[in-house]
């Protein structure tokens, strides 16, 4: 997952320096929902990773104290660098009447002393906060990981974080096939009541099947174009249901 984040991550960025926004909305929402999802498990992931290859045993008091210290420096890093900041006040009760300071390229104040980080992004591909929300995502996906392997047994619904319990969930079908299904979800606003846009539930589903795709813009509008059924793949979903739906008649 941090190979493909990290990929994914580089080639946006591309895209981004390259074509830009079409307008002011369209540079908030990215930076402020788009990428901070993915260079915020791109963190959680890499931080994962180096807490499994350094734990010293599998099992035991030793296993259980090295996850219950790794919790409480997470806790003491949240009160220390997170939770106290106005940003973080701002994010969580959901404002926007500064979306256009925090998430526009170009628009950082260095005169409201922020931290050091700060001279280390990279200026076209960053407004600094959209990497402060990006760690509020890791923390908080950090911290459900530790309890699930605290306490596996009273965290059963999210056992899913767990790598060796999702490795082996993939997408077997055709890129054009899970397109076509995202532009019907999408079209159908069947998630969030159609509020998400199409490039961020574009990326959820490249998340959770760890399945790269291209232009899928491009790749909608071919199909609008091709030869025989333009919605293939959902015509063979209504067929496979229905032949399953007759099995237990």
């Amino acid at each position: 997952m941090t190979l493909f984040l990290k990929e994914m991550l580089f080639n946006i960025k591309a895209q981004v320096v390259q074509d830009g926004f079409t307008n002011e909305q369209q540079e908030i929402d990215f930076f402020k929902n788009i990428k901070p999802q993915i260079l915020g498990k791109l963190i959680y992931y890499n931080k994962v990773f180096r807490i499994e290859t350094t734990c010293p045993v599998s099992n035991g008091k030793i296993h259980q104290s090295y996850y219950e210290n790794l919790l409480k420096t997470l806790k003491l890093q949240y009160k220390e660098t997170i939770c106290n900041e106005d940003f973080y006040r701002y994010y969580r009760a959901g404002r926007i009447d500064r979306d256009h300071t925090y998430f526009r390229l170009g628009q950082i104040n260095y005169h409201d002393g922020l931290k050091s980080g700060v001279f280390e992004i990279d200026l076209s591909f960053s407004t600094y906060f959209d990497n402060k929300i990006a760690h509020i995502i890791a923390n908080e996906l950090l911290y459900t990981y530790m309890l699930t392997k605290i306490s596996p047994e009273e965290n059963p619904d999210l056992i899913l974080l767990n790598g060796e319990a999702n490795k082996d969930i993939s997408w077997t079908n055709s890129q054009n096939a899970l397109i076509e299904l995202i532009y019907a979800l999408y079209a159908s606003n069947s998630i969030a009541h159609g509020k998400i846009g199409i490039r961020k539930l574009a990326l959820i589903f490249q998340v959770l099947f760890r399945t790269p795709l291209n232009d899928i813009h491009h790749s909608f509008h071919r199909m609008k174009t091709r030869a025989g059924s333009r919605t293939a793949f959902l015509d063979q979903l209504k067929i496979s249901l229905e032949e399953y739906m007759d099995k237990d008649l």
